[in-house]
């Protein structure tokens, strides 16, 4: 190992909380001792569980068909017995291959969905990937809801399913936290009440209170900064609710379990009513969210539909909080309905008749977590409003993040969280924050000034510190168009970016960006607005040395 790569091994490693160090050696060491002591867990264990009630929750999309699966754009089919750690695709597919999100798409028979379910347990012995922590947190909600919903008591599957809520109980993701320990929890939480169990209960309750304290933020943005993520975690910060919502804690009541219960549903309320507020504000008109971060379309609920579901759980009736006293510029990022305002989360928008304008001007997400990052400190998106009659407008996607097409290590991966492929500057051909190894990042930019007065937002990082250098950039949103100046604290090779959609043509970009100017070029990209798809589309790029200005008129 060389010297750059002790360099950023260290520059990663010195984020991590204690916690992740100490579990990451206690995992290895007791890996290599069950391994030579022939430790195995056991596939089944003797269970007994309660019958729950839910209300309907959001459907799956279609993904499981005449022994057809698809996931992420990709299709197989296998011909005689399903192969459960088939990995063909990658371990991202092998995974939704075992979450069994297909027991929530509409039109799947009981029998359909007790046949996969008795397949896997039948095969339960041989599955690698599967029986890692985080898939058998995702299945095990699945099987529970799927199980209630069709009124079905099985005592194989029960069996099975309570031996893998004891081996998640002995393997959670304490090494990784994030939303892998949180799905841990919200997991434990439907086995507690599935099978009565006080020590899932008191541990679901922990992770819980403890991970959406600090990973809700005061904006309510999920601390990961990616959309994708937050709808993802809202969604299960839902169903719990209706799970706690539609069920007593322990089928004994006693005083004790109905004051647990009431106070994990106002804890979840609360949570859930901060997380749809701050999906709401970055949702833009037309439904879609910021391809920000690690964010993808057809992976998560729409906003639409985890508004729907919020309202079925009646968290209509629950009053939005005020927002904090701030400034009068602050209040410009507020949305129509629940007063919520961008803040903590580093994202602002801006809109009005004519555009929506979502930026990035906060950190790249949690230091001991990043795994979901890009360098892209300073990137932005813009739809433009088309009007269609006089009472009704769409959003039109114009600026785009480049998107996301693969979680699999290698060269796509790190061209995807680079600089380069982001609405913003790179300086000297490197990476504003030091992205790499798929989900790692050494150094990263922090913002070390900010100022939002009125209509204006200057921000300053120090991704470049390395080269003595900081990234100014100013945005000025008027009614008719954005003026976006970028200044390096001293002169330095320098490319500005800007990503159009598919459907923006080289015609569109000439008449409506205006640059200081001529030495600007327009290639192709590949944009990526789905895992697995790739399109091809248009971006300019702008050389300087110090400053620019680039004026996008609408």
């Amino acid at each position: 190992m060389n010297f750059q790569k002790i360099n950023c091994f260290f520059n990663t490693v010195k984020y991590l909380k204690p916690i992740q160090i100490r579990s990451r050696l206690y995992y290895a060491m007791r890996g290599k001792w069950q391994k030579m002591s022939g430790f195995a867990y056991p596939s089944s264990l003797p269970s007994h569980s309660a019958v729950l009630e839910l209300a309907p929750s959001i459907p799956s999309p279609v993904s499981y068909r005449d022994g057809t699966f698809t996931f992420l754009n990709l299709s197989h089919t296998f011909e005689n017995r399903i192969d459960w750690n088939h990995a063909g695709y990658g371990k991202l597919w092998t995974y939704n291959l075992t979450y069994f999100d297909f027991l929530q798409q509409e039109g799947i028979s009981t029998d359909a969905g007790l046949a996969l379910i008795r397949d896997f347990i039948d095969q339960s012995k041989s599955v690698k990937d599967g029986l890692e922590p985080f898939p058998i947190s995702l299945r095990g909600i699945n099987w529970i809801k799927f199980l209630t919903r069709h009124d079905i008591k099985e005592q194989a599957i029960d069996d099975s399913l309570y031996a893998q809520y004891c081996r998640l109980m002995d393997n959670l993701e304490y090494h990784l936290l994030g939303n892998h320990l949180l799905e841990n929890g919200f997991s434990l939480l439907f086995g507690a009440y599935y099978f009565q169990d006080e020590k899932f209960y008191a541990k679901a309750k922990d992770i819980l209170e403890s991970e959406l304290e600090e990973q809700v933020l005061s904006d309510g943005a999920h601390f990961e900064l990616s959309p994708m993520y937050h709808q993802i975690m809202l969604y299960r910060v839902l169903d719990c609710l209706n799970l706690v919502q539609n069920n007593p804690w322990m089928a004994v009541a006693s005083q004790q379990s109905i004051a647990d219960s009431r106070w994990l549903m106002e804890f979840l309320e609360k949570k859930a009513v901060k997380m749809l507020g701050w999906l709401n504000a970055i949702t833009y008109e037309n439904g879609d969210i910021p391809l920000l971060n690690d964010s993808a379309n057809g992976i998560a609920p729409t906003t639409a539909q985890l508004n729907d579901y919020a309202a079925r759980l009646q968290l209509n009736h629950i009053s939005h909080p005020e927002p904090d006293s701030g400034s009068m510029e602050a209040n410009r990022f507020r949305i129509k309905s629940g007063m919520t305002i961008l803040k903590e989360s580093g994202y602002r928008k801006y809109q009005n008749g004519s555009y929506e304008c979502v930026i990035d001007i906060g950190p790249i997400g949690p230091d001991y977590i990043p795994g979901h990052a890009h360098a892209d400190t300073f990137n932005f998106e813009l739809s433009l409003n088309t009007q269609h009659s006089k009472l009704k407008t769409s959003s039109v996607p114009f600026i785009v993040d480049t998107g996301l097409s693969t979680y699999e290590t290698g060269k796509r991966r790190d061209i995807e969280r680079s600089t380069s492929a982001h609405n913003t500057v790179e300086v000297e051909g490197k990476n504003s924050s030091e992205v790499w190894g798929g989900f790692r990042v050494a150094e990263r930019a922090k913002i070390v000034e900010l100022k939002e007065e009125g209509n204006v937002v200057t921000a300053t990082h120090d991704g470049y510190k390395k080269f003595g250098i900081l990234h100014t950039r100013i945005w000025r949103f008027d009614k008719d168009k954005i003026i976006i100046e970028d200044v390096l604290s001293k002169e330095c090779s320098a490319v500005a970016r800007l990503h159009f959609h598919p459907d923006v043509t080289e015609e569109m970009i000439k008449k409506h960006i205006t640059i200081n100017h001529r030495l600007s070029t327009i290639d192709s990209y590949d944009y990526a607005s789905e895992f697995n798809k790739t399109q091809k589309a248009l971006v300019m790029e702008i050389p300087f040395t110090k400053e620019l200005k680039v004026e996008i008129i609408l």
